[in-house]
């Protein structure tokens, strides 16, 4: 039996669905991102979990116990909100303290378990700051600390480090990531940010529109996305619209004057005849001389950013966007033809018109 455990949750607010009939497995120690945009449902599916949201259906369960009806304050789980909620008035030891003088423990055990948590997240030397003397990363982290002294079986986590500059951002990603490793609590986390999502789960749960389209590692996520939606969501992808010739395990395609044979999971999704959408990468792509690839183009446009060089490139095909590694290899410039090669196995084919998988599960 799983730890956390959703059983086709919804939330209704009027006749609007907020969250449709959502499946989700949560195992003792994992940390799972819920992603997706501004509006998909992922901050109303956590807040159901802490209880401030009530369900308009389904259930809820941890540890085997049913917590879809009890009360946020009887279900013991930590939470680090968006605006880190710091009690302004409060040192840093009195607000990580804040939650075991709730539960009325000792003072000595509760100094003994602030100092703890301040050592956690590298704040021994603050205890007695106040949160207006602290840097972003630094509240961020006492806001983590007073999570997680309580000794949470769940950690809720709802868009954590979106105030942070983007420096500082990635940093407290990979810290954060350390922290949850160290302690072991289980992690529940939501975020627009596909990077971050990326980069410190041990799942990706995908939402677009209240529903759930994929739950997958996040090398599964980036490399076999299963929509549309998710191939552009979740880092970039040249889609462009392919011919079905044959199908079967590997599906035949005409893309422009080019034929290609492509793998996929669900041969029955791909009649002959049919709309598809041909989704690579724009970093499996090379760029060579021109006649030496699968298809010739000319670079339209081009962008420094620094370790890449992003271009566009036209073909009878279509545009495509190519990432390459600024390896100290002479750039293209504007107007100059160059050929387009990549790997079989980077190809993903998807439906041109793939449908939310409802109720989706893992």
């Amino acid at each position: 039996m799983s730890f956390l455990s959703l059983r086709d949750v919804s939330k209704f607010y009027g006749s609007t669905c907020a969250v449709s009939a959502m499946n989700l497995s949560v195992e003792q120690g994992e940390f799972v991102s819920l992603l997706g945009p501004s509006g998909c449902g992922k901050t109303t599916t956590l807040q159901m979990v802490a209880g401030f949201e009530p369900v308009s259906s389904g259930t809820i369960t941890l540890a085997g116990r049913d917590i879809t009806r009890a009360k946020a304050n009887t279900r013991g789980l930590g939470i680090v909100f968006q605006s880190y909620a710091l009690f302004p008035h409060m040192t840093v030891a009195d607000n990580v303290s804040f939650g075991l003088e709730m539960r009325k423990l000792p003072r000595a055990e509760r100094q003994e378990r602030v100092r703890k948590a301040l050592s956690l997240v590298h704040l021994d030397a603050h205890a007695q700051r106040y949160p207006r003397e602290l840097s972003g990363g630094q509240r961020q982290r006492v806001a983590l600390a007073r999570a997680l002294v309580i000794e949470p079986p769940v950690l809720l986590l709802d868009e954590p480090l979106s105030n942070l500059d983007a420096k500082l951002r990635e940093e407290m990603q990979f810290e954060l990531r350390q922290i949850q490793r160290k302690v072991g609590t289980t992690t529940v986390m939501v975020t627009h940010d596909q990077s971050e999502a990326m980069s410190v789960s041990d799942r990706v749960v995908v939402m677009q529109a209240g529903v759930v389209t994929q739950v997958d590692e996040p090398q599964r996520v980036y490399e076999h996305p299963r929509t549309r939606f998710i191939s552009t969501f979740v880092g970039k992808a040249n889609l462009l619209d392919a011919r079905v010739r044959e199908a079967g395990e590997r599906v035949g395609v005409s893309l422009g004057s080019l034929r290609l044979d492509v793998a996929v999971d669900n041969p029955a999704d791909f009649a002959p005849g049919a709309v598809a959408l041909l989704s690579v990468r724009p970093e499996k792509l090379q760029l060579l001389p021109r006649g030496r690839g699968r298809m010739d183009g000319e670079v339209q446009e081009r962008f420094f950013l620094g370790s890449q060089w992003l271009y566009r490139l036209s073909t009878d095909a279509g545009d495509w966007t190519v990432l390459c590694p600024n390896d100290g290899r002479a750039s293209l410039a504007v107007g100059e033809a160059a050929a387009i090669d990549w790997p079989d196995h980077c190809m993903r084919l998807l439906p041109a018109e793939a449908p939310m998988a409802a109720g989706a599960s893992a």
